[in-house]
C-alpha cells in the first residue's frame, strides 16, 4: 500500500470495534490527507487520554479524576446503584439521562464458554458499598442475553441478604418497533413484563 508506517496505522485502526480492514484503510487515508488538522490532534488527544484517564476506585467508571465525576457529584441519588456490565453501558444510560443514582461496573457477565466465572467479576466493591446501609435499591441493567440473564439470577441470589431491593431493567418492545419484526425472545419477554396501560 504505502510502506510499513501506513500498514501499521491501518492494522491498529482495524483492531477498533466497528472497523474492519476496509474501514480502517478509509480512516487512515482521511487522517493522512490532513495530518495537521486531523492526525496530529488525534494523536495528542490519545496520548493525553492514555496518561489522564483511569478507573474510578468506587464504581469502575473511566474518568480523568478518581473518584469519577458521577461518584463525586453530591446531587446524585446515593440510595440507588445501577449495576452494568461495562463502562460503555454506563455511558449509554448517562447519555439517555435515565438514571440519577450511582453505578457499579461489573467488568463482564458470567460466561462459562468464555471462561468468566464469579471470581472474575468486580463484585467485592459492590458488596462493600452496600454494607453501610445508604443504598436501598440495586438496579441490574445487564443485557438480555443468556449470559446476562444468568448473571442477573446469580447477582439476585448474592444480594438477597444485603438488605436492599433488587430490580432489573425491563426488556421488550423498543420504541418505534413493529411487533412483526421482533424476535421470539423479545416478544415473549415483552408480554411477560407487561404492566397496566
Amino acid at each position: 500500500m504505502g510502506g510499513p508506517e501506513i500498514d501499521r496505522l491501518v492494522g491498529l485502526l482495524a483492531k477498533l470495534p466497528g472497523l474492519g480492514p476496509r474501514s480502517a484503510r478509509r480512516a487512515a487515508l482521511k487522517l493522512l490527507q490532513q495530518p495537521d488538522t486531523r492526525m496530529l490532534p488525534l494523536a495528542q488527544a490519545l496520548v493525553e487520554a492514555a496518561k489522564a484517564v483511569k478507573h474510578c476506585h468506587i464504581c469502575g467508571n473511566l474518568d480523568a479524576q478518581d473518584p469519577c465525576t458521577i461518584c463525586a457529584d453530591p446531587n446524585r441519588d446515593r440510595s440507588l446503584i445501577c449495576v452494568v456490565e461495562g463502562v460503555g453501558d454506563l455511558w449509554a444510560i448517562e447519555r439517555a439521562g435515565a438514571h440519577r443514582g450511582l453505578y457499579h461496573v461489573l467488568g463482564g457477565v458470567l460466561s462459562p464458554l468464555g471462561g468468566i466465572g464469579p471470581e472474575d467479576l468486580n463484585l467485592g466493591p459492590l458488596l462493600t458499598r452496600l454494607a453501610d446501609g445508604t443504598v436501598t435499591e440495586v438496579i441490574l441493567a445487564l443485557g438480555a442475553t443468556v449470559d446476562g440473564a444468568a448473571t442477573v439470577h446469580w447477582l439476585s441470589e448474592r444480594l438477597a441478604g444485603a438488605g436492599v431491593a433488587v430490580s432489573r431493567v425491563a426488556h421488550g418492545v423498543p420504541m418505534g418497533g413493529a411487533l412483526e419484526v421482533l424476535d421470539d425472545g423479545t416478544l415473549s419477554t415483552a408480554l411477560r413484563a407487561r404492566r397496566p396501560a
